[in-house]
Parts: structure tokens; C-alpha cells; sequence
């Protein structure tokens, strides 16, 4: 065993990827993308008419194997449309953990719902499934078929189930915990594009899931979004919505209710469908990276690299790097030293739940997700490396 120190794990990480410049997530663009792209431009439809959306749309749903799916610009509207159409209203409280990406908590926001943080587990980096049940048995009762907030009197109507970094949360337990305290699941499979649990894609345990095709992501639009949905209802009533709430006809401009511009371009969508192509290829260089890191890192005292579940297969978007008890104090050093070679890693995001807009929001004792903070770093994690 190698002893702990900055320059090892620097250095350990410079074996696997060589020296810097490294970006912590890049795309991998070329020749495909510029030809879906350009036959997109040469169409001349190339906003929210276009053949590429429906495209991408069937190829996304022949891939994760959803019933049904809609293109959105963004993950972030994509969740507001899911809360919305589940019934999320002003004042319902939604559980969500405080370790995740801002958009998620945004989106409850949006609607005038309050967010409930709770807490998360290192061992797989989402939702504490076991602490969660505890949590709802001492604060919560069912009342008329709904789950009631014993201290404020609010309606708990949803829970936000991220899967972080393209790992698998406990989803299974989380839908049965919801569906014995009558909420509703909407996952945040943002990262997750690729990413099986049991060989069901993460995104379509619930009623409904959300993607992100950022361009930081395992294949991206540019600024994308994609909404998994299992129930046809639910699917007319989102891309209902997401279209303006747009009757159909010839050349009528009718609206029965207010609705949202929040369709995904064509030419973004060509975009992603020449990325989804080549996915197979893009997760296959990831788990070789994981590999990689795994055995750079294996005998460096006091650190691993996260490894995927059991039942699990995940997309392996974010290489992780969990350092012990002992030595998460040097996170901050580990950072700053790599960020001087060019090598742009990556913490986990701070808490929500600490920062200003949501410091005075509900929420659980915090410490696993407080340990994540603490102990995690992202590592250069592009399909080219």
C-alpha cells in the first residue's frame, strides 16, 4: 500500500489520463453530428417542427424501453412539467435530498411548493431509503389517502429520487415506501442516460423520470431534456403542456389552458440522435475508465473509486473518487492542486439545504449527505480519454 498524499493522488490520476489540460466532462462531437445537424439546417425546420424530434424521441424510447417520452430544453422544465401534471401544487412539500444540482429543487420552487430536504448514503449516493421510512413514521400520518406533514399540516404529494453520477439510488424501496405513504415518484435520472437497475433503465420506476443532455453529459443536444413516462394519460397531459397547450388545427390559434414553450428544436434533437447512436461505444469507453482509475488507485492508502451495485449497471457519467474519515481534509488541497496542472475535478455539489435561497426549508438530520460532501471528488471522466 502506497502512503497517502496530494501529489499521489495527482499522480494517480495523471497515469490513467496524462497531464493537463483535462476538462471533467467534454463531448465527443465529429462527422455524425455534423451531418444530422446540417441535414436539419438544410430542411429549413429546424425548431420544434422538425423530423428530428420525433426521431430522437423513438430512438430515446426504443432505448430506455419507456412507454412513452417528450424532448424538452432542459431537465429542470422537464421536472416542473412532471410535478406539475402529478398534481404538485402551492404549498405541497415535496421530498427531496439536499445532495443534489440546484435545478432539481428549482423546479419544485417554480410551482410554489415547498421542498423537504432529506438525507442521503455514500453507498450509493442517493436517498437513505432506511433512514427515510423512519423519518416518515415518526413525522408524518395518512389522512383522507394523502401523507400529512404532522408539524406543518401540509400535504406531502412527491419525492425526487436523484440517481447521482449514473448510480442506481435505492429506487426499488423508495416506490414501495411511496406507495404505502401515498406520494407520488418523479426520478431525476439526469446523469443516468445508460444506466440499468435490475435491466430496467433508471428514469422508469416511477411515473415518471427525467434525463438531461446537457453538454456536459454522456451525450448531449446542447441543452436538452427528456421526460420517461409510463402512463398514456400522464404523457398527453405533459406534451399537452410542454406545447403551449396547443389545441390541434389547421390554423387556429387556441389554447385551453396555460401552457409552456418548453419543446426540445430540431436541430438539437438532430444533434442527440447522432449522439445516441453511438451510446453503446460512449458507455463502453466510460466502464473501461472506471477500470482504469480502479487500478491507478488501488493500493493509494485511504481512498477507492466508486464502484457500481449489485444489480446495478450504471453509465459510469462521473468517475468518483471517495477518500477516507482520515483523509477528507486534504479535499480542498487535492482540488486546488490539480486545478494549477489544468486537471478540473470536481466536488460534490454543497448542500441545498445550505445555501441562502433554502436555508430556512424542512429537513432531516443531514449527516450522509454531509459525508458525501466532505469525503467525494469527480475525476476527468470524457468518453475520449
Amino acid at each position: 500500500m502506497k502512503k497517502f498524499s496530494v501529489n499521489l493522488i495527482t499522480n494517480s490520476i495523471i497515469k490513467v489520463i496524462g497531464k493537463g489540460p483535462h476538462s471533467l466532462h467534454e463531448p465527443v462531437l465529429g462527422k455524425k453530428e455534423i451531418e444530422c445537424v446540417s441535414k436539419s439546417i438544410k430542411s429549413n425546420f429546424v425548431s420544434t417542427k422538425g423530423k428530428f424530434v420525433e426521431k430522437f424521441e423513438n430512438e430515446i424510447k426504443k432505448f430506455t424501453k419507456s412507454n412513452f417520452v417528450v424532448s424538452t430544453i432542459n431537465c429542470t422544465q422537464a421536472l416542473f412539467l412532471s410535478l406539475k401534471v402529478l398534481g404538485v401544487k402551492k404549498d405541497d412539500e415535496v421530498l427531496v435530498p439536499a445532495l443534489t444540482f440546484i435545478g432539481t429543487v428549482n423546479a419544485i420552487s417554480y410551482l410554489g411548493a415547498e421542498p423537504h430536504f432529506i438525507d442521503s448514503t455514500i453507498s450509493n449516493l442517493g436517498v437513505d431509503s432506511n433512514k427515510l421510512e423512519i423519518y416518515l413514521m415518526k413525522h408524518t400520518k395518512i389522512k383522507n389517502n394523502q401523507c400529512i406533514n404532522k408539524k406543518t399540516g401540509k400535504v406531502i404529494k412527491a419525492i425526487i429520487p436523484v440517481h447521482v453520477f449514473g448510480h442506481a439510488c435505492d429506487i426499488e424501496k423508495i416506490v414501495k415506501i411511496a406507495r404505502k405513504y401515498k406520494f407520488e415518484v418523479i426520478e431525476d435520472a439526469a446523469e443516468c442516460l445508460g444506466s440499468f437497475f435490475k435491466r430496467k433503465h433508471l428514469g422508469t420506476f416511477g411515473k415518471v423520470g427525467c434525463l438531461s443532455f446537457n453538454g456536459n453529459k454522456i451525450i448531449t443536444t446542447g441543452g436538452g431534456g427528456e421526460i420517461l413516462i409510463n402512463n398514456k394519460k400522464i404523457y398527453k397531459k405533459i406534451k399537452h403542456l410542454a406545447t403551449t397547450a396547443k389545441l390541434k388545427h389547421l390554423w387556429e390559434y387556441d389554447h385551453d389552458q396555460i401552457g409552456f414553450n418548453f419543446r426540445m428544436p430540431s436541430i438539437n434533437a438532430a444533434l442527440g440522435f447522432a449522439q445516441l447512436s453511438q451510446i453503446k461505444k460512449f458507455i463502453k469507453s466510460k466502464r473501461n475508465l472506471f477500470l482504469r482509475y480502479q487500478k491507478s488507485f488501488k493500493k493509494v492508502e485511504g481512498v477507492k473509486i466508486f464502484k457500481d451495485n449489485k444489480f446495478e449497471k450504471s453509465n459510469y457519467w462521473l468517475q468518483t473518487l471517495i477518500l477516507n474519515t482520515r483523509f477528507k481534509k486534504y479535499k480542498n488541497k487535492i482540488l486546488r492542486e490539480n486545478f494549477k496542472k489544468k486537471i478540473y475535478l470536481r466536488p460534490a455539489w454543497k448542500l441545498i439545504s445550505n445555501l441562502k435561497p433554502y436555508q430556512r426549508k424542512q429537513k432531516m438530520s443531514l449527516t450522509g449527505a454531509k459525508e458525501i460532501y466532505e469525503k467525494v471528488i469527480n475525476l476527468p471522466s470524457s468518453q475520449y480519454l
